[in-house]
């Protein structure tokens, strides 16, 4: 079954970056917004805009009954996921395909309690240093959505109709027959790269180079390694050396969404990354020292908004 009408909840970065994408190559109806009426009237008084320029984008309310969309993908932040999980219920069939593209390793969970973990595809987005500020979005690398099942070594009918989809659509993407693996490591990428960005109030150049930064950085990632351990996905200094590559592909004046955060003073996805950082190493009674320094650093900087 050919995937015709997609619905994006979350018009923040991603939301914006992938949205832009698609309207240019779908038609106006089959790519629908979904939104609150409150937002969408602001969307479309002050506008929405990608690289300076003005998103043509088809909005629906949670409300409004709609045919179910092919595709539903997730953009909101962390904070906003139990919202939007109850917003698109009118979005979501009998054949949706559920892609969620928050950073972290809960989302998934938290969707599949409420539509079934049949409908769900794994996928991390990465490579991408779009900022935005207020309603406007600049990127230099689009990046890519890396997708697949959570069981190793399948590739479903459902793989095979995203990914068509979006060879259709140009958008780029990979296929991951690791995707759990995949996603652990985009959570340690995040752990470190995220909170370390926020706690200097700097840039990627700032954790591209040498230095205390890039140092602790590492560390706080290195904790992921050995709790992957004991979550039985084993993460090992190979993937380490893998996200560090990808992370030397942004641009340096680029900021990651914590960063953007900690900027324009909001409350940050910190119980997202060092949070469960710490839980983990709790659990199995693993020290995160690295990851409670962060965690503490971020709180201390969210007190003085």
């Amino acid at each position: 079954m050919e995937i015709k009408t997609v619905s994006i909840i979350g018009l923040g970065a991603l939301g914006i970056l992938f949205g832009h994408h698609l309207s240019k190559r779908m038609a106006k109806e089959d790519l629908r917004i979904v939104a609150d009426k409150e937002r969408i009237e602001r969307y479309k008084r002050e506008g929405v805009y990608s690289n300076g320029e003005r998103c043509d984008f088809y909005y629906v309310t949670p409300e409004e009954p709609v045919s179910p969309a092919d595709l539903v993908i997730f953009t909101v932040k962390f904070q906003g996921l139990p919202d939007a999980i109850d917003a698109i219920k009118n979005q979501v069939g009998e054949n949706t395909i559920i892609l969620s593209a928050l950073n972290g390793i809960s989302s998934e969970d938290m969707i599949a309690e409420a539509y079934g973990e049949e409908k769900l595809l794994y996928c991390v987005a990465q490579g991408m240093d779009a900022v935005k500020s207020g309603n406007r979005l600049t990127y230099d690398h689009m990046g890519m959505l890396v997708f697949g099942e959570k069981k190793p070594n399948v590739i479903t009918d459902k793989v095979k109709r995203v990914a068509e989809f979006f060879r259709r659509t140009d958008f780029p993407y990979e296929v991951d027959l690791q995707m759990y693996k995949r996603l652990w490591g985009k959570f340690m990428l995040n752990v470190g790269v995220n909170q370390t960005v926020a706690v200097y109030k700097s840039n990627y150049g700032e954790i591209q180079k040498e230095g205390p930064a890039r140092d602790m950085m590492i560390a706080a990632m290195r904790e992921v390694i050995a709790l992957s351990e004991k979550e039985g996905v084993h993460l090992t200094e190979e993937d380490l050396e893998y996200w560090l590559s990808v992370l030397a592909t942004l641009s340096p004046e680029g900021k990651p969404s914590m960063a953007q955060d900690v900027d324009a003073k909001r409350y940050s996805e910190v119980e997202l990354f060092s949070g469960t950082v710490i839980k983990l190493g709790q659990k199995h009674q693993v020290p995160t020292p690295v990851n409670e320094e962060l965690y503490k650093r971020i709180k201390e900087i969210e007190r003085k908004y």
